[in-house]
């Protein structure tokens, strides 16, 4: 095992991180996965379709939960490119890649070129980054805004450029309107941060900052003013079974806050080693490293403080104990830090010297790397994907092939293999994923594909009908007609003449039972993807685990 510093040829990372983003790009076209992510994609599409920009509807009613920016970038691309899955993924994904860019200029300033572009390559292979390419919410834009935030804010301090600093309030206020005033922590974190840790007291009071705080709030007065326009304006809107709701409010308080406390209208429950055991998963195939990482940075920073920079352990960590301690907790929560903890592996990678640290790495991500080839290797045998093509197997047996014989061929160094092997065992698992497991589970998505098939087979436009449950949001986006959501069973919100109905054969059967005139058209077979057990996904128990749905033609008697 050598102990030389691990360099790798830039033209080698360079096509690596091309792959990246092309695995990152895989599953553009896979069905936008519900529910979360096809209300998203609903609301934009109703923005859109009524050149409304300043409001928010979800199922027909005003809705009043995340700000506007996502919603806004994804409405024009729909104006741009039509109502499609990739017209909702695509803005998404480009700025996640805007802030793996931003990762590299961040890596490189902190501490050389090639860390930059290892900082790149790990955060374009995090598994849950990739994941949340495919499974779009608030996560990539928030990700690419706060890792540009932080960039500009420490270019301002560097350089003392105000054109820096406008920079960089622009993009926080942009992370406000996407998903609250949490998105400061990790910003304000890794500067103020640094200026604590290193005793800098007249930077952290220095003037710029005061100008900074005013620079975010104006830049955040197009979100203030949609929520004044639709709620602070009108109390008598029913909100969270409520009148006199305040849309501002919400927005600085209830939101965040109110979550982090569990005092706000939407509650949950907490566990301070959630993200622990989230990240184990979230950040493979790095994740081991990751943990090695935060602890020699820690165990060397504190021996030379002032010579250390603090500004990713600091953005990241204050972030990762909030979001512990709070009472609402998601694993995508904490994509927002995943640059930060990028350079930070990348940064330790590229500095060990130490053999028995090398043989460590070496033998924690070889085994790693088994396990997880194992695991898509059982995936794949239990399950047993519909959408497996020999086009598909090819690419994957060029992948596995490049996995053990391009890193010895690119590099000498033990880490640089390591890191190109690790790197070629994220892009092997998640075109799979991509192109083969969550091409085929969203098939059981049956909303999306019910829509779908009802599009190509509804010639007179009748009116589509649904029952409401978690699952509508699929229909709402994907339907070329309005659908109705039938609330409380209250069969009085059906419409008059023929109409499509979707829903379950329960429902169907009932609405026959009251003599209803109805005509079977397709049936689906519906399974909660979001929600994988191991009952479904061995093919051979899946059929006890799916709901049969129905769609047919409802004429009154």
């Amino acid at each position: 095992m050598d102990n030389q510093t691990p360099a790798i040829a830039a033209k080698w990372l360079y096509l690596f991180i091309g792959i990246a983003v092309l695995v990152n790009f895989s599953g553009i076209f896979v069905p936008i996965t519900g529910p979360d992510g096809t209300l998203y994609a609903s609301i934009a599409k109703t923005m859109a379709q009524r050149n409304n920009f300043v409001e928010l509807f979800a199922y027909g009613k005003d809705w009043l939960d995340k700000p506007h920016f996502p919603f806004w970038i994804a409405a024009l691309s729909f104006k741009l490119f039509g109502y499609t899955t990739w017209a909702y993924k695509l803005p998404a994904i480009l700025f996640l890649l805007m802030g793996s860019g931003y990762t590299y200029l961040f890596g490189k300033a902190l501490y050389n070129k090639q860390t930059g572009l290892w900082a790149t390559l790990i955060l374009l292979t995090a598994q849950h980054i990739v994941l949340s390419n495919n499974d779009v919410r608030a996560e990539p834009y928030l990700t690419g805004l706060i890792i540009a935030a932080v960039y500009h804010l420490y270019k301002s301090h560097t350089t003392n450029s105000y054109w820096q600093l406008l920079w960089g309030c622009l993009f926080t206020a942009c992370a406000i309107m996407t998903k609250g005033m949490f998105a400061i922590i990790p910003i304000g974190g890794a500067i103020a941060g640094q200026f604590v840790i290193t005793r800098q007291w007249k930077q952290l009071f220095n003037l710029r900052w005061l100008i900074g705080i005013l620079l975010v709030l104006i830049f955040i007065l197009p979100e203030l003013y949609c929520l004044n326009q639709q709620f602070d304006l009108h109390p008598e809107k029913l909100v969270f079974d409520k009148h006199n709701v305040s849309g501002i409010r919400f927005f600085f308080w209830d939101s965040q806050f109110g979550r982090f406390f569990n005092t706000g209208p939407i509650k949950g429950n907490g566990d301070p080693t959630f993200f622990i055991h989230t990240t184990l998963w979230a950040f493979l195939p790095w994740s081991l490293l990751l943990f090695a990482a935060i602890f020699q940075f820690i165990k060397k920073g504190c021996k030379q403080t002032r010579a250390t920079e603090w500004y990713c352990i600091c953005g990241a960590l204050l972030t990762f104990l909030l979001f512990s301690a709070s009472k609402f907790q998601l694993p995508h929560y904490l994509n927002i830090v995943y640059p930060f903890f990028a350079i930070i592996t990348a940064q330790y990678l590229h500095n060990v010297v130490k053999t028995s640290s090398i043989k460590g790495i070496w033998g924690v991500q070889t085994v790693l790397i088994w396990v997880l080839l194992v695991v898509i290797g059982v995936l794949h045998y239990f399950y047993q994907p519909e959408t497996f093509t020999i086009a598909i197997g090819t690419c994957l047996v060029i992948l596995l092939a490049g996995l053990f014989f391009l890193p010895p061929a690119i590099s000498s160094n033990t880490i640089a293999k390591i890191v190109l092997r690790t790197a070629l065992v994220s892009f092997f698992i998640n075109v799979y994923l991509n192109t083969v497991f969550y091409k085929s589970l969203l098939h059981y998505q049956s909303a999306s594909e019910a829509a779908v098939w009802i599009n190509q087979h509804n010639p007179q436009n009748l009116p589509v009908v649904q029952f409401d449950d978690a699952y509508v949001s699929a229909m709402n986006f994907y339907s070329d007609v309005p659908v109705t959501t039938i609330v409380n069973d209250d069969l009085k919100q059906l419409p008059q003449g023929q109409f499509v109905l979707y829903a379950g054969s329960n429902r169907v059967n009932d609405l026959a039972a009251k003599g209803y005139k109805l005509t079977q058209l397709k049936t689906f077979q519906r399974y909660w993807i979001s929600r994988l057990k191991p009952a479904f996904l061995n093919k051979a128990t899946r059929a006890k685990e799916l709901e049969e749905m129905q769609v047919a033609i409802v004429t009154r008697q």
